[in-house]
């Protein structure tokens, strides 16, 4: 069976805005002002909870910045939990281009660094995970993406073929996971990272959801 799997943050719903309040929260709760700007800073809050503390480390010119990560991450981390979906949104079209390739038989899934129990959260609150067959987060298995593992996870749970599959994410990381395990790769362009993920060499672009059909039947016929 022909396969899709979707990353989640900056790929199916723009999460940044409830990211960087958690670490913001965090850094609050360690003494420190916020450092994080919405708008400004919503691609490195799509590379995690580390990268943003790491980028507010640098912004408070910290010379060591390992032990206020490693206390801020899991501050961070419940801050998110208590309030992970107050600004996020599913892009435009995301869930009725799911719909579609579920129609013509094509199973989906997602393959997330954000931790599992996080993700089925944002999921459910959106009302949406019961439309994906599989869900692999960062801490499901050992490894995470970039390793391939977690996206061949995700295609058996999902009652795919590695060899009829793909996969749809927004940055290196995705592109990287989907060169270690032999499959093509689609990025979207209407991340915070915009057009320039082209630069990135994946198979095809997605500016909009509604050109998903026609990219899934090139890459995977």
């Amino acid at each position: 069976m022909r396969c899709v799997i979707f990353d989640l943050d900056g790929t199916l719903a723009d999460t940044a805005g409830d990211l960087i309040a958690a670490a913001n929260a965090a850094l609050g709760a360690m003494g420190h002002a916020p450092q994080l700007v919405m708008g400004r800073d919503d691609a490195t809050a799509l590379r995690g909870g580390r990268a943003m503390l790491q980028l507010a480390a640098d912004r408070m010119g910290m010379a060591q910045a390992a032990p206020m990560i490693a206390t801020g991450y899991p501050l961070l981390l419940s801050a998110y939990g208590d309030a992970i979906d107050r600004h996020t949104t599913l892009y435009p079209g995301a869930m009725d281009a799911v719909a579609r390739l579920k129609a013509r038989g094509i199973a989906v899934g997602i393959c997330t660094n954000k931790p599992e129990g996080l993700a089925e959260t944002l999921l459910t609150r959106l009302g949406v995970r019961a439309e994906f067959a599989a869900l692999v987060g960062a801490d499901t298995l050992p490894v995470r993406k970039p390793d391939p593992a977690p996206f061949f996870e995700a295609v058996a749970r999902a009652g795919g073929a590695r060899r009829q599959s793909c996969l749809i994410g927004d940055t290196v990381t995705d592109r990287d996971t989907a060169r270690a395990a032999g499959r093509p790769c689609a990025l979207v362009t209407f991340g915070p990272l915009g057009q320039s993920v082209a630069d990135l060499g994946p198979e095809a672009l997605i500016n909009h959801y509604d050109g998903l059909d026609s990219v899934i039947d090139r890459l995977i016929a």
